[in-house]
């Protein structure tokens, strides 16, 4: 069946949810309600929802009948053993410790390894990392190739981890400050880019020599794995669950979101070697998320997420889901629209600074472009750029590495004829792209700001400076 141009979904849908078809008069009332926010938008509002791929999946007709298994026992229930033996089917770490979602994991993880003077290197942190990382007051630092930062430059491994700048980043801080290092795969800050096994094994080869733990995150596990797969040499006989466990092989430990490659709605966990440090991950674990036999979930979550992880790294799943993903990018590609390349694993990126070059770094040109998807055919996407990455912890600004909009795929929730819309709507911004105006900051946080700021047009703040 795999000779045939056409997609096909492998399953079939038993369970429809009805969408509210909005008028742009509308749209534009939720915008200014929204304060141009559209985190802060109702999903009713919302036609076609690729704000994140997190918890926004259909779940199999296994999972819901997993449901029913679930066993809701404060301490030693057989759903967090069920889970437990599915996390290790695929990482062997020997302690397996489930939080609600992988920010949890992360704000244990870095509450016991990080701290004022550390510094944690990664290929690139994403939002949530970052801010845990800081929070605890190390410093988190990016190594990514200085080509991987060029959107449309086709590499196949683009999210891989610079090497010898992590050689340089260690010798100058000292191996003593580098609680461990940290590979996103596949890199969601990237453009969903890839990390190959090649990278992986260089990384893990300089972390031993130097005593330092080389952890994953690894919310889209199998999406990387299928990378590797398909595009690394001597890679496309293997199993994509023989790949997964090899990537775990390199490693000393993990952070994982379930709400992705977990095919769950909820859920994550923290996996590690390290007793000393998974003994008082668990102490937190207790502190803030639950026993460590259920870790803040309930136990028909934790079957939901173990039958995900079988169902994950099927081939016919994956093979449709990253063509799916690629049909996307190759329409917008033929139809002369700016996105990152190749084509990441659970998402399409637009590049916001290609395609709105009059729009300054700092007028938020990702925002403003997502601003406008929704105005024009209310689809909901992610700025990936200023907004999310340009404040510093000092309080000061700096402009991101990359503009970009995030089109996130849910996994098995949207088909051919939603994407094909979606294509028309980025189009129809596209043509009149040089009429989008940036957008300035009414109000944020100090941290994750792009979660709940307030922004306005900035032309609305050019004409009250004049008239000042």
């Amino acid at each position: 069946m795999h000779g045939f141009k056409t997609i096909i979904e492998p399953f079939r849908i038993k369970s429809v949810e009805p969408l509210t078809l909005t008028t742009r008069e509308e749209r534009e009332a939720r915008l200014e309600d929204a304060g141009f926010n559209l985190f802060k938008l109702r999903s009713q509002d919302v036609l076609i929802d690729l704000l994140t791929d997190s918890g926004t999946g259909a779940m199999s007709a296994e999972q819901w009948a997993s449901l029913q298994r679930g066993d809701e026992s404060y301490a030693g229930s057989p759903s967090f053993f069920r889970f437990e033996a599915a996390v290790k089917a695929l990482f062997p770490f020997r302690h397996v410790i489930p939080t609600h979602q992988g920010r949890a994991a992360e704000k244990i993880l870095f509450s016991v390894v990080g701290g004022p003077g550390k510094v944690v290197p990664s290929n690139t942190l994403f939002d949530t990392t970052r801010a845990n990382v800081e929070y605890s007051g190390a410093r988190g630092v990016d190594l990514l190739p200085a080509d991987a930062r060029v959107p449309s430059k086709r590499l196949p491994f683009k999210g891989n981890l610079d090497v010898a700048a992590l050689e340089r980043l260690i010798a100058e801080v000292g191996a003593a400050q580098v609680p461990l290092v940290l590979v996103t795969v596949t890199n969601n800050s990237g453009g969903g880019q890839p990390v190959s096994l090649a990278n992986l094994h260089a990384v893990s080869a300089v972390c031993r020599r130097h005593g330092i733990p080389l952890f994953l995150d690894a919310c889209r596990f199998a999406e990387n794995a299928w990378f590797i797969r398909e595009r690394e040499p001597g890679q496309q006989d293997r199993s994509v669950t023989d790949i997964v466990r090899e990537m775990a092989s390199l490693a000393d430990g993990m952070t994982m979101s379930a709400k992705k490659d977990g095919l769950a709605n909820i859920g994550g966990w923290l996996a590690l070697n390290d007793e000393r440090w998974a003994e008082q991950c668990r102490n937190l674990l207790i502190l803030t998320e639950g026993f460590p036999t259920y870790g803040g979930l309930s136990g028909r979550d934790l079957d939901a997420i173990a039958t995900g992880l079988g169902e994950v790294v099927q081939h016919d799943y994956l093979r449709y889901r990253i063509r799916s993903t690629e049909y996307l990018g190759e329409a917008l590609e033929r139809r002369g629209v700016p996105i990152v390349l190749p084509v990441g694993g659970h998402a399409v990126y637009l590049d916001a600074a290609a395609l709105l070059p009059h729009v300054p770094a700092l007028q938020y040109p990702g925002q403003a472009l997502a601003v406008e998807l929704y105005r024009e055919g209310g689809v909901r996407s992610c700025e990936i750029g200023s907004v999310m990455f340009g404040l510093r912890p000092d309080g000061t600004e700096a402009p991101a590495a990359m503009e970009l909009v995030r089109l996130a795929m849910p996994r098995r929730t949207y088909t051919q004829s939603h994407v094909d819309y979606v294509v028309e709507v980025v189009e129809r911004v596209a043509a009149r792209a040089n009429a989008i105006q940036g957008l300035r900051i009414a109000e944020q946080p100090r941290a994750l700001r792009h979660f709940t700021a307030r922004f306005a047009p900035w032309r609305q703040s050019a004409v009250a400076e004049c008239a000042a």
